[in-house]
């Protein structure tokens, strides 16, 4: 374990900067696990809360993947191999991709969710009724939301494959198109259907569910269409 240095009176961000520091200079690599929660807040003299809030943070800058009942994991910086795929790989491209892909995902996550997958997602969509109102919050949200129905089906390359297309959808060309298609009311939309998503996930509904992505899918599909043509 990386020597930590006990400081009770920082919060949050300053534990974000302490891990950040230890993952760029390469204490921990690519694919190494952090301390649990408990052995950090003990490290830090400080409450598993705030260790949380530290661990949020990280993951929203994609340093960090949080597999729930494994543990956190650090992720090394983009490899060029990713980059060139992202520069490659245009908005359009990649919705399509994710057509052929999440289907079948959210089928696997119906039957395979674990309680732990499911509390994970009912804790997102707790945060998705705080804080989902805006783009940036809203982007960060939504990768972390698919991300864990990729992680619900317990299936180790299929949650890698859903890893790199985070990494797509950070892109520059993405970024860029954001401005265009996630307007309020859009961001609306899109809460609506994550929500109805989530409960037909934890029903089990799995026709229901598939059909749900599906059409979620193709709805921002013609958002980007509509954006391109503009």
């Amino acid at each position: 374990m990386v020597k930590l240095v006990n400081d009770p009176v920082k919060g949050s961000s300053w534990i974000t900067g302490q891990l950040r520091q230890a993952i760029q200079a390469g204490q921990y690599g690519h694919g190494d696990k952090l301390p649990a929660e408990r052995q950090l807040a003990e490290a830090f003299g400080t409450s598993r809360t705030t260790v949380r809030a530290a661990l949020d943070q990280l993951e929203s800058e994609r340093l960090v993947s949080r597999r729930i009942g494994s543990g956190t994991f650090v992720n090394s910086p983009t490899r060029p191999q990713a980059e060139d795929v992202a520069d490659q790989t245009s908005p359009l491209e990649l919705i399509d991709v994710r057509i052929a892909l999440e289907p079948y995902m959210t089928r696997l996550a119906c039957i395979n969710a674990a309680a732990r997958d499911i509390d994970r997602m009912s804790e997102l969509m707790e945060r998705q009724e705080r804080e989902c109102q805006e783009r940036e919050s809203f982007s960060r949200w939504d990768e972390a939301f698919h991300l864990t129905i990729a992680e619900a089906t317990r299936n180790p390359l299929l949650i890698s494959l859903y890893r790199q297309i985070n990494e797509v959808r950070a892109h520059q060309q993405w970024m860029a198109m954001k401005d265009k298609v996630l307007t309020t009311e859009r961001i609306a939309d899109y809460n609506r259907d994550h929500s109805a998503l989530f409960e037909a996930i934890r029903a089990r509904d799995v026709d229901s569910a598939v059909a749900m992505i599906t059409n979620h899918l193709h709805y921002a599909r013609r958002q980007l269409v509509g954006a391109v043509m503009d």
